[in-house]
């Protein structure tokens, strides 16, 4: 009993698996099966195309942003500044009694 060096324990039984080798699982059928890999071609076509959609549609929003900062912006700027000084304009006429512009007078 001394050259036993285990001091017990439960030897496990041989896997199942032991014949993986010779026959292919289940799993390893599936991924390898025609379906499998028109799937894989399809998700990555898919991919590709939803990349190009959003690279290309975010060019198209950079471009539309800053065409509307460049012309539309100042444009706003303009309009409102015109309504503002067409404001000014009439309070001071009425303030000095002059009809308001615009008024047929009597």
């Amino acid at each position: 009993m001394a050259s036993q060096s285990r001091k017990g324990g439960v030897s496990l039984p041989a896997r199942r698996g032991s014949k993986a080798q010779s026959e292919p699982s289940f799993l390893s059928k599936l991924s390898n099966s025609e379906i499998v890999s028109k799937g894989k071609e399809a998700v990555s076509d898919a991919t590709f195309v939803t990349k190009k959609l959003l690279r290309s549609t975010g060019k198209a929003a950079w471009i539309a942003g800053t065409t509307f900062l460049i012309l539309v912006v100042p444009l706003i700027i303009e309009m409102d500044r015109e309504q503002q000084f067409t404001e000014l304009e009439i309070q001071q006429q009425s303030l000095l009694g002059a009809p308001p512009v615009g008024l047929p007078q009597k």
